[in-house]
């Protein structure tokens, strides 16, 4: 593994995706240019920053003027993309892994979340207080591949057998699985998400995020971009991430505004529960690493995640072995 993720970090660094020209971290604007953003799933918490940016001005000072799309179904995002019908998508680490390894040409410019949100979750009344508790019970997931996977690397690193576990697709019912009485826990929710309505609930649930129960850490949501256009659209793409920076800091700054502009964008949503999920989440959307800005991307952590990922047979190809999947050129303070 380690000569993984020397090849990555070499390639990282001599590969220069964004290289377009010096950096230019002030970007002025003169006349807005439209670029559409394909959200991961309904406008909700972890997309505060977006909001806040949009709001405001940040976008419009740097030139750009954004427009979040929801996808009809949740597999859309990287497909539009790269077919050329967005200009960015929000999506996940494990996604664009997968849409890569099927050979798609897309790359991740930053990280909106730097963690795993999804998280093993349980109701106090299914006496489920650690991962081995899980033995000879029902497990509910989303019926995505990786998430089967998550569940038998944690199992297995707390010494329970797979073979002993049901594993039950309950689609994005999760919750109502849980409640209903049909699982005993599900794989597939978000500690800043499913846990907070549960708690606000007062089910008291078990929350274990899956960096904690032996999967190797990646980046929840991250921003994709074709490959071209990391090379050939390095101001544009320069210009959204100083202005998503803007955003974030002004999250930070009032989480309660920052909640009001995300129900203002989806009124079907509760504040309560988008200022809760904001506030659990603000740790996360920073690197752990000292001096690195907001979006930063560690390129040995995502090989390690790849590598996972290939030996768990969830890749056909080595990730390691192609151009990497990621690049920070265009965070501020970064690049050329």
């Amino acid at each position: 593994m380690s000569r993984r993720i020397a090849a990555l970090l070499a390639l990282l660094a001599c590969l220069g995706l964004g290289a377009c020209g010096s950096k230019h971290d002030v970007v002025s604007a003169h006349s807005a240019k439209p670029f559409t953003l394909m959200l991961d799933f309904f406008p909700n918490a972890d997309h505060a920053a977006l909001y806040s940016a949009i709001a405001h001005g940040d976008f419009r000072a740097v030139g750009l003027n954004v427009q979040p799309q929801t996808p009809a179904e949740p597999a859309d995002p990287l497909k539009l993309l790269a077919a050329g019908r967005v200009d960015m998508a929000i999506s996940y680490e494990p996604e664009l892994l997968l849409a890569r390894d099927q050979g798609l040409k897309l790359v991740s410019v930053g990280a909106l979340v730097q963690r795993p949100l999804t998280s093993i979750i349980a109701l106090r009344s299914a006496r489920v207080g650690r991962v081995a508790d899980l033995k000879g019970k029902t497990v509910g997931t989303a019926g995505i591949p990786y998430q089967s996977a998550e569940l038998r690397t944690a199992l297995q690193a707390a010494g329970v057998n797979p073979a002993s576990v049901k594993e039950v697709n309950v689609g994005f019912n999760l919750i109502p699985a849980m409640l209903s009485g049909k699982v005993a826990a599900t794989l597939g929710g978000f500690w800043n998400y499913e846990a907070i309505q549960l708690t606000q609930m007062h089910r008291h649930p078990v929350t274990i995020p899956v960096d904690r129960a032996g999967v190797p850490p990646y980046d929840e949501l991250v921003l994709v971009v074709r490959a071209q256009d990391a090379r050939k659209r390095g101001q544009d793409l320069r210009a959204f991430m100083q202005a998503l920076t803007r955003g974030e800091r002004e999250v930070r700054a009032d989480p309660r505004a920052a909640a009001a502009l995300v129900v203002k964008a989806n009124s079907s949503l509760q504040l309560k529960l988008q200022l809760a999920s904001i506030e659990q989440t603000l740790p996360a959307t920073l690197p752990s690493a000292r001096g690195r800005p907001f979006g930063w991307q560690d390129a040995a952590a995502w090989a390690s995640f790849g590598n996972w990922m290939y030996t768990h047979r969830l890749l056909r190809r080595d990730p390691a072995r192609g151009l990497p999947p990621l690049t920070n050129e265009f965070l501020p303070g970064e690049g050329i």
